[in-house]
């Protein structure tokens, strides 16, 4: 990255976007930006933010590109026709997408650890910057969603870490294939699931990040990632597994709470086992504490300290992310957005017993078409019958895209398979219906991607529950 010059981010607020806005301008480079959700006047605290910060923002309508000394950032979601795009051309301004620049400074740094998957990468990133950091390495984190351990009263959109040390920690995303950019020295795969793109495509994407890094630490419980890791050289692969003794990393003895989760981690190279005890819940997340520490150790950080860092991790903000109690009735802020996220996140609630209300906003129709069915089976085999989903239409903030399906699809398919669902076409009026169907003891759990606003949505959802 060119120091002298300065960087533009046309979609500043977006959730990968942010937090790389905020390590350019930490490593000393000028930031400005500008996003959609401002000009409408959505999530204000957000971009008060990255001001405090110094950052400037402008319209999204090309005033902020004045030079072509500027180097134009964009996220996914920015079409050619945004006016801050067509000012760059004019300009002739150097055009970079996110994860073009994210990949030349995570390549750049000496020990690069990327976490790939469909789901649970975010998770991990968190656990391996907090125990990279709470280990002395002075970590930088990229990560796509707030990091609880890192929020400060300065800080309160911690997604991003900016540190000193040799250490990188990302996440990298499959979904529009940028994950080829990037040459880590550690690669973390989780699982292969359907999401963005067909199982074909995620196979190859996959194999090609993780046999470029020098270590691969790979999934065993995950069907498609255990096939993979049969395509790597053994002294390249450091495998886990909470189920599978010929893991380098096995994850037993564990025991659920309803908002934590505690199991031991034993080291197949030494035979040392250690505990861990998560103030996270459910099983997914003991999986992600076990590719967390082989990561850790892969980077040179000792085995009990990073069980030791883990009982502090305190989670991702919209990951299982509780948001309190009212009148017996618990309301739950979660990312679930794919099939495997929302199996894990339903898996976790019905270890314990309370009926579920579930409202799932699709994050577009895209990703609506490619997971019809899979969502279907999800909801379908993953509800009680005592359980209920209702789904207002997909997020949509403007741009061409087919709507051939849409929620109502989903609720069809899901009440053909036996279980009760509601098709609510208005997000607010999702609100009063589940607001009117609460009862004590109910866990509400509000579930999508992509949309800052879900979290007020659950906040003041919860507010309306108080006597």
């Amino acid at each position: 990255m060119n120091q002298a010059k300065s960087y533009f981010f046309c979609g500043i607020g977006g959730s990968g976007m942010l937090p790389l806005a905020c390590i350019v301008r930490g490593q000393g480079s000028e930031v400005a930006g500008s996003d959609r959700s401002l000009d409408q006047g959505r999530i204000g605290n957000k971009f008060a933010f990255l001001e405090s910060r110094g950052i400037r923002l402008f319209p999204q309508d090309g005033s902020g590109l004045t030079s072509s000394d500027q180097i134009l950032v964009t996220s996914a979601a920015v079409e050619e026709t945004v006016p801050d795009v067509q000012a760059a051309r004019r300009l002739g301004a150097t055009h970079l997408t996110r994860p073009q620049l994210l990949a030349q400074l995570f390549n750049a740094a000496v020990t690069g650890i990327a976490v790939g998957g469909t789901s649970g990468k975010s998770t991990v990133t968190g656990m391996i910057g907090w125990i990279v950091q709470q280990a002395g390495l002075d970590p930088t984190v990229m990560n796509g969603a707030v990091m609880k351990n890192f929020v400060t009263a300065d800080t309160p959109f911690a997604s991003a870490l900016v540190g000193g040390g040799n250490v990188f920690v990302s996440e990298v995303d499959e979904s529009d294939g940028s994950i080829a950019l990037y040459r880590p020295r550690i690669a973390v795969l989780n699982n292969i699931t359907l999401d963005h793109k067909s199982l074909e495509e995620l196979r190859g994407l996959f194999l090609d990040f993780v046999e470029k890094a020098d270590t691969a630490i790979l999934n065993l419980d995950d069907e498609e990632t255990r096939l993979l890791a049969t395509k790597i050289r053994p002294g390249k692969r450091i495998t886990f597994s909470m189920s599978n003794p010929a893991a380098d990393y096995l994850g037993a003895d564990v025991v659920e709470e309803p908002l934590a989760i505690a199991l031991s981690v034993t080291e197949r190279s030494t035979g040392t086992t250690i505990p861990v005890r998560l103030q996270v819940p459910g099983r997914h997340n003991a999986a992600n504490a076990l590719a967390a520490i082989a990561a850790a150790r892969a980077a040179g950080v000792a085995l009990r300290t990073a069980g030791e860092a883990l009982a502090g991790f305190r989670g991702l903000r919209r990951r299982f992310d509780v948001v309190g109690t009212a009148n017996g009735i618990s309301v739950i802020d979660d990312f679930g957005h794919n099939p495997d996220k929302i199996a894990a996140t339903l898996g976790t609630l019905h270890a314990f017993p309370g009926r579920l209300l579930l409202m799932f906003q699709p994050h577009g129709y895209g990703p609506l078409r490619t997971m019809r069915d899979e969502l279907i089976d999800c909801f379908a085999g993953n509800m009680a019958e005592e359980d209920i989903l209702i789904m207002p239409d997909p997020v949509y903030y403007g741009g061409t895209v087919e709507r051939t399906v849409g929620s109502e699809d989903i609720i069809a398919g899901v009440r053909e398979r036996g279980r009760e669902a509601e098709h609510v076409p208005e997000r607010a009026a999702c609100g009063e219906r589940l607001r009117a169907l609460s009862r004590p003891g109910d866990r509400i759990v509000i579930m999508g991607a992509r949309d800052d606003t879900l979290s007020q949505f659950a906040a003041d959802l919860l507010a309306s529950l108080s006597p």
